[in-house]
Parts: C-alpha cells; structure tokens; sequence
C-alpha cells in the first residue's frame, strides 16, 4: 500500500519545513524501516539516530503523528489505523495515508530528526542517578538486597533514556529549571536502592522550589509516551509521598502543595491552576518573594498559552468532595 509520509526537516537555527515522500510499503513495516528505504532509496541526506532496531537502545525516538515514540517500535498498520479512528471521528478522510514524522520536543534539532540532547543528560546529571560513594563501599563482601527490595527497583531499572517523556513534558516547555521526568523517575531509584546512603539529602534537594518534583504538572504524557512502561509520575509521585512522610511544618511548601491540591479539587472537582501557584508558592499572598518567583513562569506560560484565563468547575464536583471527604473520614478514623 501506498503511504505518504510529511517529514519535518529542519537545520541547526533555522525554520523547519515539510517534505514529502511516497512509500509503497507494508502494514507490518516499522517507522525506522521506511526512515531507512527513505533515506536509502529516496533522499540520501535525511538525518536520524538508530542503532539495535529492537526497543532496547532508544536512540531512535522521534515524534510520530504528534506523539513521542520509538521509531523501531511503532509499524505503519498502527499508525494508520490510529489516524482511521481520528478520520472517521471527524468526518473526513484521506485518499492516501499520511503518517507525520517529527524530532523530539522540548530540545534544540541540529539536523532533521536529530536533536541535540546536551539538557537531558545534564538534568539526569543533577539527580546523582548512581549510588552513594558509601553505599559502593563495601570492602569485605558483596551488598546483598532481599528480593523485596530488588522489586522496588524493577521499573525504573526499565528506563532507556529514550527522551520521549522529556519531549513531551509540559513542565520542561515553560519551566528550565525542571530537571524532566526522566531523571526523577532514575531518582526515585536512587531513593528505593536499600544500598544508598543518602536518601535524606537527596529528598531535600528533590524538594526544592521547581526544579525537583513539586515542579511536575501532573499532565500524564510521560506515562502515555513511555515505551518501557516506566511511568514516571508514579515515580514523582512515590518521592512526594516520601518527602511528604518526613516534614512537620505545616506552613512548609511540601505540605501546603498537597493540602492546596486537595482544597482546590473538593471546591471544584478539578484544579483551578491560576489558585495553584498562588497558594502554594505565594503562600495565600503572604510570600511576596514566592509570588515575585514564579511571575516569569507566568509570562512564559502566557505567551506559549499555557495559561488559562478561566475556569469551570466540573460537573462531577459534588461527587469527587464526597469521595475525598470520605477518604479523609477513613484516615481520620486510622
């Protein structure tokens, strides 16, 4: 079957553009196979990474039809049949399937489908995604974990560093100082690893302003995109619990993000994301040095329409604040 495939090529610090190439190819055809007829057969200059062709390396990530994928993993059936539901979901189709192929999100393209991926690592850097220097140390025998604790390190181990959680991540679009996904889902492990011996600095660095995991929006991408089946806000949110377990203070804002969270989702059965940042960072209004912090975030999210102007309260509300109340009634009784 003929397919056409609208590849958004672009160089280093210029406008990208779309051309076109026609493939006479089959359904059970991988996205890299016709990356590679493509460039084999058709245009010898097209640039993209590949190495193992077998789920396992990464390198080939790329965004197809809009989403964060691995080429090598996706196949052409699938795509199409993707794009047949939307087709006929909005009343249209196409005399030709097209499949758009796309680099990765949220880091700068040096060629084509290559991008340069220098942040990505630097921000898994910024984790320390290895174990403690005193935790290696053991001169006398190996460091033996009970299976129990070997399991808690099973799906981050999972994690290829593919990028296509940190292209989709909203928080990383409007925010530079969030490290990605993909490094707090490497540094829950390092939380998790019974071997490491610095789970309380580590938690504290996490905790910081936005750039560990209050900085997360929730939005779920990274668990939709990811191959591996990492689910890095679960991971996120496994370092939250953790951070949560250990502070006091109720004025602290670990404990505020989470009683603001709860607040705001019995007022209106979603979050009201304008209070969000308010109240937790602004403190009600009182930190006016926590206000003055996040009103470049503001401005970025305005200008890339992140922001909503308004809000509607969902109709689910009255049931969602039953369900909450009843939960804490449960706690309470605990």
């Amino acid at each position: 079957m003929e397919v056409l495939f609208k590849v958004i090529r672009q160089q280093q610090n210029s406008s990208p553009v779309v051309q076109t190439y026609v493939l006479d190819t089959e359904a059970g055809n991988t996205i890299l196979d016709c990356l590679n007829r493509i460039k084999w057969e058709q245009d010898g200059t097209l640039a993209f990474r590949k190495n193992c062709r077998n789920t396992i390396c990464g390198s080939c990530a790329i965004r197809i039809n809009g989403r964060s994928a691995l080429a090598c993993k996706e196949n052409v059936g699938s795509e199409i049949a993707k794009l047949q539901q939307t087709e006929i979901t909005g009343g249209h189709a196409n005399a030709i399937p097209e499949i758009t192929i796309a680099p990765l999100g949220n880091m700068p393209v040096v060629k084509d489908l290559v991008v340069d991926m220098s942040s990505f690592w630097d921000n898994l850097e910024r984790v320390a995604p290895y174990v403690s220097t005193a935790g290696r140390n053991v001169p006398e025998r190996e460091f033996l974990q009970t299976p129990e604790e070997r399991s808690r390190l099973e799906e981050t181990g999972n994690c290829i560093m593919c990028g296509a959680c940190y292209s989709e991540c909203n928080a990383r679009e409007v925010d530079s100082d969030f490290v990605g996904p993909h490094a707090l889902a490497k540094a829950y492990r390092m939380v998790a690893d019974s071997r490491d011996s610095q789970t309380e600095s580590r938690l504290e660095e996490y905790n910081e302003g936005t750039k560990g995991v209050w900085g997360c929006t929730r939005c779920f991408y990274c668990n939709s995109v990811c191959p591996m089946g990492v689910a890095p806000l679960e991971q996120i949110t496994k370092i939250k619990q953790e951070i949560l377990d250990r502070k006091q203070a109720s004025d602290s804002r670990s404990i505020r993000h989470r009683k603001v969270l709860i607040d705001l989702v019995k007022e209106g059965g979603w979050i009201d994301e304008r209070q969000f940042g308010l109240q937790v960072v602004g403190n009600y209004f009182k930190d006016l040095k926590g206000l003055l912090s996040i009103v470049p975030l503001g401005l970025r999210m305005l200008a890339r329409s992140k922001f909503p102007l308004s809000f509607e309260p969902s109709q689910g509300t009255q049931q969602v604040r039953s369900l909450i109340e009843a939960v804490q009634q449960q706690e309470n009784k605990v």
